[in-house]
């Protein structure tokens, strides 16, 4: 494990979602806890700041005070979506920026940070990204920018984005991964019990969440035993009868409800876990393949070889 003495500046706007600064404060405490050396100071323009659920933040340094450096990071929070109307200039914290880019200091924002971020002009002609629901308001305020759509963060240089809320974790791991390697990464992740490290390119609606935008309980019972039984065989009329339906009934219906079909359905959510142990383990692509419910590494690599353009590029390298 590589030990680099640094410090991470939060930066706290006014009402700051508490989520979006909790998330990676966590990561670099954990970080910490494992023998790293990042120093934690969260700075604004003011000493105290209320967040956007009315608890009150203080003892906040004033930015003014820092000099961030090469090896250092800019973490910018998120705030109530209400104040993108109203977005003011900032000279003096945008000049504080400027100034941390000329340094290399690593920059990050997280959700509506990226709004500050694109003011000060730092994203311009950039690859960026925010919360979905804002990125056609982030592509319209500010054209210079290269919104990058359903996609978790992203880096340009040594500036980064995110698409806020938990995904400010994602960056974070991120981050730490590429200073100190991925098995130190691996180890916060599991110390927060994050399922699994996502990349920048996944989506930012989980795949275990889509496709479940109906209220049939039949249906929902069958994506559940798809979920967690994607190693196992099954026939319709086995998945039938879970639901006490007949097989013609249940195609049609689960077709109707979530918009594809049961082996759509099950496929999906096979290429997600497959993707998942392929950058998260060790495995071998043979116990990978029997892992996702196909009989040979054969299978899983047509079914991947389909997907191949969306695939990160470690993971094509592994089936090249």
């Amino acid at each position: 494990m590589t030990k680099l003495k640094a410090t991470v500046y939060f930066y706290i706007p006014k009402e700051v979602s508490l989520l979006d600064l909790s998330g990676v404060v966590e990561v670099f405490q954990e970080a910490n806890n494992l023998g790293l050396n990042y120093e934690l100071k969260f700075v604004s323009t003011v000493s105290s700041v209320i967040s956007n659920s009315g608890l009150a933040l203080s003892s906040l340094l004033h930015f003014t005070e820092t000099a961030p450096q090469k090896n250092d990071f800019i973490i910018v929070s998120g705030f109530s979506t209400h104040q993108l109307m109203n977005l003011k200039d900032e000279p003096l914290f945008f000049e504080w920026l400027h100034q941390a880019n000329k340094n290399q200091t690593s920059i990050c924002s997280i959700c509506t940070g990226a709004f500050l971020l694109a003011k000060s002009g730092l994203l311009d002609h950039k690859e960026c990204t925010t919360h979905w629901k804002l990125i056609s308001k982030l592509e319209k305020d500010f054209p210079l920018l290269k919104p990058q759509k359903n996609t978790l963060f992203t880096k340009s240089d040594n500036i980064y984005t995110s698409a806020g809320i938990v995904t400010g974790i994602d960056l974070a791991l991120f981050l730490i991964e590429e200073k100190h390697g991925k098995d130190t990464a691996t180890a916060i992740a599991k110390e927060l019990v994050v399922y699994k490290r996502r990349n920048g390119t996944d989506e930012q609606e989980s795949v275990y969440l889509q496709n479940r935008n109906h209220r049939d309980e039949k249906i929902h019972t069958i994506q559940d035993w798809i979920i967690y039984n994607l190693e196992k065989t099954s026939t319709i009329d086995f998945l039938a009868d879970l639901v006490y339906v007949s097989p013609r009934t249940l195609t049609r219906i689960f077709k109707k409800e979530t918009g594809v079909t049961i082996a759509a359905y099950r496929t999906k959510l096979r290429i997600e876990k497959a993707k998942s142990l392929l950058a998260n383990s060790d495995y071998k692509i043979e116990h990978i393949a029997h892992l996702c419910g196909y009989k040979t590494s054969k299978q899983l690599r047509v079914i991947l070889d389909d997907q191949i353009d969306l695939l990160p590029t470690a993971i094509k390298n592994m089936l090249a």
